[in-house]
């Protein structure tokens, strides 16, 4: 248990930037924290009802509108959430007067006692970090699951902050965190027990201006680990595991190859269809293949890495294999909607950049309708066409992307546009034949059509399932 101190911020002026989910998280805790806390979003108060309403502002300053940066002028701390770009000019002044700017991640670690246990990478982290939770659960552990993924870290860090300030223990034997590359950006503390980045893959490229920036970004998990520690690295991944020769943590890995390198304190990997793990010199079998419901070939190396975690972590072996067999996946990825007239139709709406949907399309080995488009992040959509030419029947786009997508897969005839979600699943529908599969798996963001990725999902589940039968 590490000792908090729950002082630390009593009485600083401290301004968050970006009031969505994790800045109206951060407001409590640094409200709870003593803090003097300004709030402040370029948006207006019509489109931030939602996270005001829960807000005491006799006792919080809002700044919002054009004038929002006027707010920093006097903050002695700032916070930003994982959309506020950490180098707009008016973060740069901040800095040039020597004042931080730091993460909701990096504020809510500062209040937390419990080992971290953190997961990043382009691809899995939900799907991971959920897997985790779930096995430390079956063991018995008290666990906080969220983060980037569901609930801010700063919403588990306030309930420690109370507990601990009331002369209780932490709710928490430990807290499972997702962790994307924004949030890792302006991290100082910020220090995990176990950290892994699962794989790097292009993304994000209206944010960084190459793919080495984004993993410096990426890399940072490790950043403040020590020899007590221990680093996860994605061997089949040359970039994730290249990184293991630069940490001071004990280095493990991950490979669906059938051994680990020399160089490794151990890790997991598949021998004949088999994961095995390789712990303190002692090497088991966890399961088959097959054993595991979650689909997705890609999702064994996700088990892989969720296995080493509950393991190091304490968990019996039954509990972790009693996950692995009964876990179904996450909504919204790879999630199976309805079967009707023999057609199966699958929701992938976290499937946002290209490799999320190619590993959708390898997953699958029925004929595809594919549903893709949305809003480009600066992906090479010319990634996608071997498998949309191998695998796919029919391709119905939507959104800004969809000329792009459609330009960048040449040769490929069969495709459709539709002007919303609902008319795009009804034309595949009106074109699978039994034994088919209709797939949504945008390849881009969600913000041209819809709130976010989940939106974008419950959307298509509910023209799904209004299909007449």
């Amino acid at each position: 248990m590490v000792e908090v101190d729950t002082k630390q911020l009593q009485g600083r002026r401290v301004t968050i930037v970006g009031m969505a989910r994790s800045g109206g998280a951060a407001a409590h805790l640094l409200q709870a924290a003593g803090a003097v806390v300004t709030v402040a979003d370029r948006k207006d108060r019509g489109e931030l009802l939602g996270v005001l309403n829960t807000l005491d502002e006799s006792v919080i300053n809002v700044v919002l509108g054009s004038n929002y940066e006027t707010a920093l002028t006097t903050a002695e701390l700032v916070v930003i959430s994982p959309g506020v770009p950490y180098r707009m000019e008016a973060l740069e002044r901040v800095r040039r007067r020597g004042v931080k700017v730091i993460s909701e991640l990096e504020l809510a670690s500062r209040f937390i006692p419990v080992p971290i246990l953190a997961v990043t990478g382009t691809n899995g982290k939900s799907t991971t970090v959920t897997m985790i939770g779930k096995m430390l659960q079956a063991s018995g552990k008290q666990v906080f699951v969220g983060g980037n993924l569901g609930t801010a870290f700063s919403e588990a860090a306030l309930l420690s902050l109370r507990a601990v300030s009331e002369g209780r223990s932490c709710p928490y034997d430990a807290a499972v965190v997702e962790v994307s590359s924004f949030q890792l950006e302006t991290v100082e503390q910020f220090h995990p027990w176990i950290a892994a980045i699962l794989n790097v893959t292009v993304d994000h490229q209206d944010r960084y201006e190459s793919i080495a920036e984004y993993l410096a970004a990426k890399n940072r998990i490790f950043e403040n680990q020590t020899g007590l520690d221990i680093a996860l690295f994605n061997i089949d991944d040359p970039r994730v595991g290249a990184l293991r020769h630069g940490v001071k943590a004990k280095p493990y890995g991950f490979t669906r190859g059938a051994s680990l390198p020399s160089d490794l304190t151990g890790g997991a990997y598949l021998e004949h269809d088999r994961i095995m793990t390789t712990i303190d010199g002692r090497t088991q079998e966890i399961c088959t293949r097959s054993e595991l419901k979650i689909i997705g070939a890609h999702n064994i190396e996700n088990a892989m890495v969720a296995v080493m975690y509950a393991l190091l972590s304490g968990c019996p072996l039954d509990a972790v294999r009693r996950v692995l067999r009964e876990f179904p996946g996450l909504e919204h990825a790879l999630e199976v909607v309805r079967d009707r007239r023999g057609v199966r139709f699958i929701n992938d709406s976290k499937g946002t950049n290209v490799d999320a949907t190619l590993k959708a399309l390898h997953s699958i080995e029925q004929p595809i309708w594919l549903i893709a488009g949305g809003r480009d992040k600066g992906g090479d959509f010319s990634r996608l066409a071997p498998a949309i030419h191998q695998r796919v029947k029919g391709l119905i786009l939507i959104g800004e992307a969809a000329p792009l997508i459609a330009d960048a897969v040449q040769g490929y005839r069969a495709i459709e546009r539709a002007a919303s979600l609902q008319e795009a699943v009804g034309l595949a529908a009106s074109g699978a034949r039994a034994g088919d599969v209709v797939l949504m798996s945008p390849a881009c963001a969600s913000f041209d059509m819809f709130a976010d990725y989940q939106d974008r999902g419950r959307q298509f589940k509910d023209a799904v399932k209004s299909l007449p039968a």
